[in-house]
Formats: structure tokens, C-alpha cells, sequence
């Protein structure tokens, strides 16, 4: 039980309990998707407080709590339940929410948990690993039947990328990961394009960075494919981060450090000269958001362990010509990892 997971974190930050106010720390805890909630946990405590519109949907979905019908806002009904040592959300909780619970919890010591809930979700269990994996698959299918299949020359940026997430969703997505990525030619530079209402020209790469949101739960993959036949030095900076990328793969596994998986990646392609166009980290953890811990970067003090979900997507981006990014959803196993995005990384022209 998740529940049981966080009290023994707690037992050792010597902490009474933890007041767990963020919706997507409140859904992983007690499976409640509704956007009013609030869970209480310590060593003999399970409680979760939520108002009249939802009590029938946490008898359905909350499981192993205790189930509070409170008011709206939940905080009084919360500060009623707090003794002695307890956490609370500081990176979430407003100023105004943490005065109004010191106030109503009299003789309660209020003490920041940091990111003690973010740490225990970075390591997922084989259900979440599932639900991780469908999300890719439906994702890597949506992408054969827009992208593949039809190809990309004569299309917009924008059209390409409304297709595809309407695509996902007829595919039973809730919605996408995140707005999806086209990016042609020069735009393909900027890591972060938003699509535009421009025709993918022939014979230029196309960075295709998408994800889909199942059952609660995010993939993230990205593709860079080429539009017609190359030009200049196109091709070669393709396969340069491929290898870099495949490279990086392999590197992962439990024990690893996070900032020598990025190493990996980061060193050819700054042998190859183009150090200075790989300016981000190499990955992210992905679960019921689709930025989470662990991050992959030079940065990072952390180590890889089995459960972890992460993503794997160095990049080139040649600023005013064109850029290269490829991407991999990869799960931490308990001797090496599995690749969940199982789409080919070789350089692809579709519907050719």
C-alpha cells in the first residue's frame, strides 16, 4: 500500500503525519481523481477529507482510508485531525492555506516535507509501469495512422498536430501528454515549437514530440523524420544523435548515476562540435505528470533505481537550419531497463 509506503517515510523524518494537499500527490496516494481532496497519513492514520460533490466518487475510487464528507475547503476539517510533528507540502501549499491551518491546528507543529511524496512516485510499481506502457503504445499507434502512414510534406505543422491528438483521443487518450511538438526545418531548432500554421516544406527534418495521458498516467516520445531526401549535413547529425541516444539507452540501469547517463549522450556530441546545441538535460521522469524525478542532467545528485520511468532524448538544434531530436520512454528493471516507446529510430521518411 502507498499509504504504508509514506509512513515509513515518515517514521524516518520523525514526522507524526503528512497533510497531502496536491491533487496529483492526493490521486497517487488514495486513487481519488476529483479536484477537492485532502489526505491525512501517519503510522495509524488514514484519512481522507472531501466535500458533498464527491463523496460518491471517493466511496467508489478511495480504498483503505477513512472517508470524511467536510466543507469546501477542507481545511478546518483537516486541522481537526493533526497532532504532534507534521509534514505538510511546502512547494505546493499557499502562504494563506499554511497560515489558516497553523491557526487551526493548535499546538501542532507544522514542518516542511519537501519533496517526500515526489521521491516515493519517481519509483513506480508494475501496475504503474503497465499504465505507463499502454499510454505509449496508443501514443506510438496514433503517430503510424496521422504521420506514418500519410506523411508529412504539403501539410501544416498545425494540422499534423491537431490530427494527431484528435487521434489520440479516438484511441481513448483523456488528452494529450502535453501539446504536441511539429516542428520543420528551422523551427525544428527550438526545443519547444509550438505548431504552426506553416506547410512542412519537402526534403527537411521534422522533430515530432508527443504523448498521451491514459488511465491518469503520461508517455512522452519524440521522433525527428525526414519530410523527402536530405541535404548538407542533415543526415549525419541524425545518426550522430542516434548513436549518442542508443548509447545513453544502454547506460541505463539501477545503480547509475543520473549525471553519467547524460554524460553519456553529452560527449559525443560535444566531440562531434556541437556541444553547444545540446543545451537541455538529457530526461525527465514520467508518471502521473509528465515532468517528474528522476532527472537526467549534469545537475543531478541522483542515482537510478529499479521502478524508475524516464525518458532519454538528447538533441541537436542547428539555430536558423534545422534540429534533431530523439526520444525514448525507458523503464529501470531490475538488471538494465525496458524501452516502452517502441517506435523505429532509424531515419524514416513516411508515407514514402
Amino acid at each position: 500500500m502507498r499509504g504504508d509506503r509514506l509512513a515509513q517515510a515518515l517514521a524516518e523524518r520523525e514526522l507524526d503525519a503528512l497533510v497531502v494537499t496536491t491533487t496529483t500527490n492526493v490521486r497517487w496516494l488514495t486513487g481519488f481523481t476529483g479536484s477537492n481532496g485532502v489526505a491525512v497519513v501517519g503510522a495509524g492514520q488514514r484519512d481522507f477529507i472531501t466535500d458533498f460533490r464527491y463523496t460518491d466518487q471517493a466511496a467508489a475510487q478511495v480504498e483503505g482510508f477513512d472517508r470524511i464528507q467536510g466543507e469546501r475547503s477542507l481545511v478546518d476539517d483537516a486541522a481537526k485531525r493533526l497532532s504532534g510533528r507534521v509534514g505538510f507540502e511546502d512547494a505546493h501549499l499557499s502562504v494563506r492555506t499554511h497560515g489558516k491551518l497553523a491557526e487551526l491546528a493548535e499546538g501542532v507543529e507544522l514542518v516542511p516535507a519537501g519533496d517526500l511524496l515526489e521521491e516515493l512516485r519517481a519509483v513506480k510499481d508494475p501496475a504503474e509501469v503497465d499504465a505507463i506502457r499502454a499510454a505509449a503504445a496508443l501514443a506510438d499507434d496514433a503517430l503510424e495512422a496521422v504521420v506514418l502512414a500519410r506523411g508529412l510534406a504539403g501539410r501544416s505543422e498545425r494540422e499534423v498536430a491537431l490530427e494527431l491528438e484528435a487521434e489520440m483521443r479516438r484511441r481513448g487518450a483523456e488528452d494529450p501528454s502535453f501539446p504536441s511538438i511539429i516542428a520543420a526545418g528551422p523551427h525544428g531548432a527550438r526545443p519547444h515549437a509550438e505548431p504552426r500554421d506553416v506547410e512542412i516544406p519537402s526534403g527537411t527534418l521534422v522533430v515530432c514530440d508527443w504523448g498521451a495521458r491514459l488511465d491518469g498516467y503520461c508517455s512522452d516520445c519524440t521522433r525527428t523524420l525526414a519530410s523527402g531526401p536530405l541535404e548538407g549535413e542533415m543526415e549525419a547529425v541524425y545518426e550522430l544523435v542516434r548513436d549518442a541516444q542508443a548509447a545513453a539507452v544502454e547506460a541505463v540501469r539501477p545503480g547509475a548515476a543520473c549525471r553519467d547517463v547524460d554524460s553519456v549522450a553529452r560527449e559525443p556530441i560535444a566531440a562531434a562540435g556541437h556541444g553547444d546545441r545540446f543545451g537541455h538535460s538529457l530526461g525527465h521522469g514520467v508518471g502521473l505528470e509528465v515532468h517528474e524525478e528522476p532527472r537526467l542532467s549534469q545537475q543531478s545528485e541522483g542515482t537510478l533505481v529499479a521502478g524508475n520511468v524516464v525518458t532519454v532524448e538528447p538533441g541537436v538544434y542547428v539555430s536558423g537550419a534545422f534540429g534533431v531530436r530523439i526520444e525514448d520512454l525507458v523503464a529501470v528493471t531490475g538488471t538494465g531497463c525496458e524501452i516502452l516507446s517502441r517506435l523505429p529510430k532509424a531515419l524514416t521518411v513516411p508515407g514514402a
